[in-house]
């Protein structure tokens, strides 16, 4: 599947952090995985070159939106958003509701060789660990978007990495849902 041709750049991605859930008939989702532990749900899904992370705890519900698009993105709800050129640590406590975010972000733009090599290296790691993954080229070549969750019983960690052609992007995130 070829994505559509569009300029991507580090500069047009940011991370948005919301205190609701988002709608998934505003984006081109591609994969979906929801974990139900102990006493929170949390759901992610790809797109090409993004995700969304839902995290639900009682009253609180919480979404981290990362993408490159910049157009029809919604705005009510949001916390705070942050370019993800360079990198980012960023935390929000929801001290009310016992609800803690973090998120670290990281981009690089690799040659095309190290890009490949990442790429293949980022691929086998997403077929051991059975992670959330779409696959998809752009003018340049192929593509990946992944999530990888690890559960516990107080706290929700995803990492996501997406990795374009055009451009050699890589881009990862390391985001940490906690609850009291």
């Amino acid at each position: 599947m070829t994505a559509p041709t569009k300029s991507t750049s580090l500069q047009t991605y940011q991370t948005i952090l919301y205190e609701r859930a988002l709608h998934p008939e505003l984006f081109p989702l591609k994969g979906r995985r929801v974990v139900r532990h102990g006493e929170y749900e949390f759901e992610a899904w790809t797109m090409p070159g993004a995700h969304l992370l839902r995290f639900e705890f009682g009253p609180i519900c919480a979404s981290e939106l990362v993408t490159d698009q910049e157009d029809s993105l919604p705005d009510t709800g949001v916390i705070s958003a942050l370019l993800c050129a360079g990198e980012h640590e960023f935390e929000h406590d929801f001290v009310t509701r016992g609800v803690k975010f973090m998120t670290s972000v990281q981009t690089e733009s690799l040659s095309e060789s190290l890009y490949q090599a990442t790429l293949e290296e980022m691929e086998a790691h997403a077929d051991e660990e059975d992670s959330l993954v779409h696959r998809w080229e752009d003018a340049m070549g192929r593509c990946l978007s992944l999530v990888d969750i690890q559960r516990f019983n107080r706290e929700v960690h995803a990492q996501c990495y997406h990795l374009q052609a055009s451009g050699g992007i890589v881009l990862r995130t390391q985001s940490i849902f906690e609850h009291a």
